[in-house]
C-alpha cells in the first residue's frame, strides 16, 4: 500500500512546493503601473541603493496608470543552493531588449548572459560596460532585477519539461522541422543570493515601460548648456601652455569647443594617481582654470579612482581600503563614508573648489587581469563582486554630489554604470573603436538607461573621419578624444569644411538637444532610442506580418528584422548614419511622412528606401509635422540666461506642437521650479501658408529667447 501512494504523494507534494514558491513572491505597488516583487531575503546592498535613485513621483504620476502586463501567477521564484530563481512569461512572437549596453545585437531573445561590469570583451555576452539588468518586451511591458550580484539570464533559451507551452519532442532522423533551439516560453534569471527584489513596468508600449524605469531611477540627465556643446581631449602630456595654443587654435579656425579634457599627465602620478596637479605641467592651476574659463572653455579631468602610495592621501585612506590593488594602487571602499570623505575631498579641493567642470572616470570598468579579483575583501563587508558592480554607479553618485552641493550642473565620462543610474551626469565610452558597433551600443543604451558617446579619435581617411564626426554630433556627446593621436577636427584637410559645418550644426540644434534631454529627465524619454521604441515602427505592422508574404513586402520585411544602424534623436528626428566605404545605404521609415532634414523634400512612408548621400551629409529625416528650434552658429554655449535668437524650423504639413525647454543652462535651480516649457504651435493653412505661434514665459521663469522666426522646410 505505502509503495502505491508513496509515487503519487511525491508529486503532489512537488505541486504544492511549486505553487508556494510562486505565491512566495511578495508585491508592492510603489507608482503607477510599476510593482516591486520580492521572493526570501533580498540583500540591503543593492543597485539602487549603490546609485542612490530617488523616483520622479510627478514623472511617473503623470504617465497615469496602467495594468500589470500579464498573471502575475505567471512569475515565479525560488529558493534552493542559496541561490534564487526567477521566470518571467514569454509569448512565442515577443522579442525581447535591454540587458545591457550590447555593442553587436539588438535583439537579445535567445541569448544566454551573464551580466557581469567589464571591459568590452568583443561579445555580447552579458560582460560589458553597463550590464544593467532590465529587458523590454516587444508586447509593451519591462523587467529589471535589483541585485549587485553577477547575474546569469536565459532569455528565452531553455525549456521546461512540465508547462502550459512545452514544445514537441521531434525526431531529427526524419523532420527537417528539428530544431536544436526549441521554443522557450520563459526568462530565467539565476541570482546568487539568497533573495531578491524586482520590478515590472507596465507599457503599454515599449517605449512607456522604458519611461517607468527611467523615473524610477529619478528620470534622465539634464545636462548643462555646455556639456552638449563640443568637446576636445588633449593628447597625455600636454602642458598648460599647450591646452592654452589648443584653446587659441580652435578659435582660430572658427571650430566651436566649450570643454577641453585633460589626460593622466595634468596628475604628478598616474595609473596609480595621486590626485594632485603636476607642478611641471601645471605651474599654476587655480590660475591656469580661472584663465580658462574666462574664455570660455572649461576643463574635464582624467582619472582612475586608484590610489598611488605616492599620494598626500595614501595614508590616510589605506584603512578603508581593499586587501587588494590596481596597479599596485589602493582601492577606495567607496560604500564607506570615510573613504568617500577622503578621496572626494581631495577632488574638492585641489579640483572643483578652483573652477574644474567635471570628470572622466577610467578603469572602474574591467579587464578581469587588471581590476581587482572576486577574492578581494573590502572592510565594509561588502563582496568583491558586489562592488565590481557598483564601482561605477559610486563614482559617479559621490562625484556629481560634489556639484550640486555647489549648485553647479557636470557632465563628464565614465568606463562604467549599471541599474539605477539613469540620472547621473555621465556619457559611458570605452577604448573599443568600431563605427558600426558603437551605432549599435548607441540603440541598446536607449533600453539600458544610460549614455554613450561615439567618440572620434583617428582615422585612417578623410572619409572615415567625415563618416565618424557625422554620427558624433547626432549624439550625447560631441567628442573628439585624442590623447593619444593629437588629432584636430582640420587633420584631414580634404574634409575640414564638412567637419566645421558639422560642428556648427552641433550648436544650431542645442535648442532642441536641450529640449530633448528635459523630456528625458522630466518623461524619462531616452534622448536617443532605437528604432522599436518608435510608435509606427513595427507594432502597426504585427497583422501585415501574418497575413503578408515577406518577400512581396521589403517594409514588412525589413521591421521584422533586426535593425542596428539607425535610430531616433529626440521626438523628430530620425537618423542613419553612413560608414566608410559605403556611397548608399538603406533606411526603414516608419508608417506617417518623413522629409529630408535638410532640404524638407518628402522622402517615404512606412517604406524602405536606398539613399545616396554623398560625402558630405549624414542621412537624417524628420517626421510628418517635425518641429526643429535652432539657435544662432555659436563657437560656446549661451551663457546663463543669455539671450539668443531662434529659427524654428517646421517639416511636412502636419498640425503640431513641440515642448521647448528653457532655464539658466547650468544650476539646478530647475529641480526648485526654475524652468520653463514654451509650447510651439504650428500648422498649414488651406492655402499653404504657416499658423504659428510661441506662448511666452511664465513670470518670474527662465526665459533666454530674444526673437523668434519661423521657416517652413520645404521642397
Amino acid at each position: 500500500m505505502n509503495k502505491i501512494f508513496k509515487y503519487p504523494m511525491y508529486l503532489l507534494l512537488l505541486l504544492l512546493t511549486t505553487d508556494l514558491a510562486a505565491q512566495d513572491i511578495k508585491w508592492e505597488v510603489v507608482a503607477p503601473g510599476v510593482w516591486k516583487g520580492s521572493v526570501g531575503k533580498p540583500e540591503a546592498y543593492n543597485l539602487l541603493t549603490a546609485s542612490g535613485a530617488t523616483p520622479s513621483a510627478d514623472g511617473l504620476k503623470n504617465m497615469g496608470d496602467a495594468p500589470f502586463p500579464f498573471e502575475k501567477s505567471e512569475i515565479t521564484g525560488k529558493l534552493s543552493d542559496g541561490k534564487t530563481y526567477l521566470r518571467f512569461p514569454l509569448d512565442k512572437k515577443e522579442q525581447l531588449y535591454g540587458f545591457g549596453l550590447n555593442f553587436q545585437t539588438v535583439h537579445q531573445r535567445g541569448k544566454i548572459l551573464e551580466l557581469h561590469v567589464d571591459h568590452y570583451g568583443g561579445k555580447d555576452n552579458g560582460r560589458t560596460h553597463a550590464p544593467t539588468p532590465f529587458y523590454v518586451s516587444s508586447n509593451g511591458y519591462g523587467v529589471f532585477v535589483n541585485s549587485a550580484r553577477y547575474l546569469k539570464v536565459f532569455a528565452g533559451s531553455s525549456v521546461k519539461r512540465d508547462g502550459a507551452n512545452v514544445p514537441e519532442a521531434k525526431d531529427r532522423n526524419t523532420d527537417k522541422s528539428w530544431s536544436a533551439r526549441p521554443y522557450s516560453d520563459g526568462v530565467e534569471i539565476l541570482v546568487p543570493a539568497e533573495g531578491v527584489e524586482f520590478y515590472v513596468f507596465a507599457g503599454p508600449k515599449p517605449l512607456d515601460a522604458v519611461r517607468r524605469y527611467n523615473l524610477l531611477n529619478g528620470g534622465g540627465v539634464l545636462p548643462p548648456r555646455w556639456g552638449l556643446g563640443f568637446t576636445q581631449r588633449v593628447k597625455t602630456l600636454f602642458t598648460s601652455k599647450d591646452v592654452e595654443d589648443e584653446a587659441k587654435a580652435f578659435q582660430d579656425k572658427g571650430f566651436p569647443l566649450d570643454f577641453i579634457g585633460l589626460e593622466p599627465g595634468w596628475q604628478s602620478r598616474a595609473y596609480p594617481c595621486t590626485f594632485e596637479w603636476d607642478t611641471k605641467r601645471y605651474p599654476e592651476p587655480a590660475a591656469f582654470v580661472k584663465e580658462m574659463l574666462g574664455k570660455g572653455i572649461r576643463l574635464n579631468l582624467w582619472t582612475n579612482p586608484y590610489v598611488s602610495p605616492e599620494a598626500s592621501i595614501y595614508k590616510t585612506i589605506k584603512p578603508y581600503t581593499a586587501d587588494h590593488t590596481v596597479w599596485v594602487g589602493a582601492v577606495p571602499d567607496l560604500t564607506m563614508p570615510e573613504a568617500r570623505d577622503i578621496f572626494f575631498g581631495q577632488l574638492k579641493k585641489s579640483q572643483v573648489d578652483i573652477g574644474i567642470s567635471g570628470y572622466k572616470f577610467d578603469e572602474v570598468d574591467g579587464y578581469d587581469h587588471y581590476l581587482w579579483p572576486d577574492v578581494t575583501i573590502f572592510p565594509s563587508g561588502k563582496s568583491a563582486e558586489q562592488l565590481r558592480q557598483t564601482y561605477g554607479l559610486l563614482i559617479q553618485r559621490y562625484s556629481a554630489a560634489l556639484y550640486h552641493e555647489r549648485n553647479q550642473r557636470t557632465y563628464g565620462l565614465v568606463r562604467a554604470s549599471n541599474g539605477g543610474g539613469s540620472s547621473l551626469p555621465y556619457v559611458i565610452y570605452n577604448d573599443y573603436y568600431n563605427h558600426e558597433d558603437f551605432i549599435t551600443a548607441l540603440i541598446n543604451s536607449s533600453f539600458a538607461g544610460v549614455l554613450w558617446t561615439p567618440e572620434a579619435r583617428a582615422s585612417k581617411t578623410g572619409e572615415e573621419w567625415l563618416r565618424r564626426m557625422q554620427s558624433v554630433v547626432f549624439s550625447p556627446m560631441a567628442m573628439i578624444n585624442a590623447w593619444s593621436s593629437g588629432t584636430k577636427p582640420w587633420s584631414y584637410p580634404e574634409v575640414e569644411q564638412q567637419v566645421k559645418d558639422m560642428a556648427i550644426l552641433r550648436m544650431q540644434m542645442m535648442p532642441y538637444w536641450y529640449s530633448e534631454f528635459a523630456k528625458y529627465h522630466f518623461q524619462g524619454i531616452p534622448p536617443f532610442r532605437a528604432m522599436n521604441l518608435e510608435e509606427g515602427y513595427q507594432s502597426d505592422v504585427k497583422k501585415e506580418v501574418k497575413s503578408t508574404n515577406l518577400e512581396d513586402n521589403p517594409y514588412v520585411e525589413a521591421v521584422s528584422k533586426e535593425v542596428k544602424d539607425q535610430y531616433m534623436a529626440g521626438e523628430y528626428l530620425l537618423v542613419a548614419p553612413m560608414f566608410t566605404g559605403k556611397q548608399t545605404r538603406t533606411v526603414i521609415f516608419p508608417k506617417g511622412k518623413w522629409f529630408d532634414f535638410y532640404t524638407g523634400k518628402y522622402a517615404g512612408d512606412g517604406e524602405v528606401i536606398t539613399v545616396t548621400p554623398g560625402l558630405d551629409k549624414i542621412p537624417v529625416y524628420v517626421k510628418d509635422g517635425g518641429i526643429i528650434p535652432m539657435g544662432p552658429a555659436l563657437l560656446h554655449a549661451p551663457k546663463p540666461n543669455e539671450k539668443v535668437n531662434l529659427e524654428i524650423r517646421y517639416y511636412g504639413s502636419k498640425p503640431a506642437k513641440y515642448q521647448l525647454y528653457d532655464d539658466d543652462g547650468e544650476t539646478f535651480n530647475y529641480e526648485k521650479g526654475g524652468y520653463s516649457f514654451r509650447e510651439i504651435s504650428i500648422s498649414k493653412t488651406a492655402g499653404g501658408k504657416l499658423k504659428t505661434s510661441i506662448s511666452k514665459a511664465e513670470n518670474g521663469k527662465p526665459n533666454t529667447i530674444d526673437k523668434v522666426t519661423f521657416k517652413a522646410m520645404t521642397n
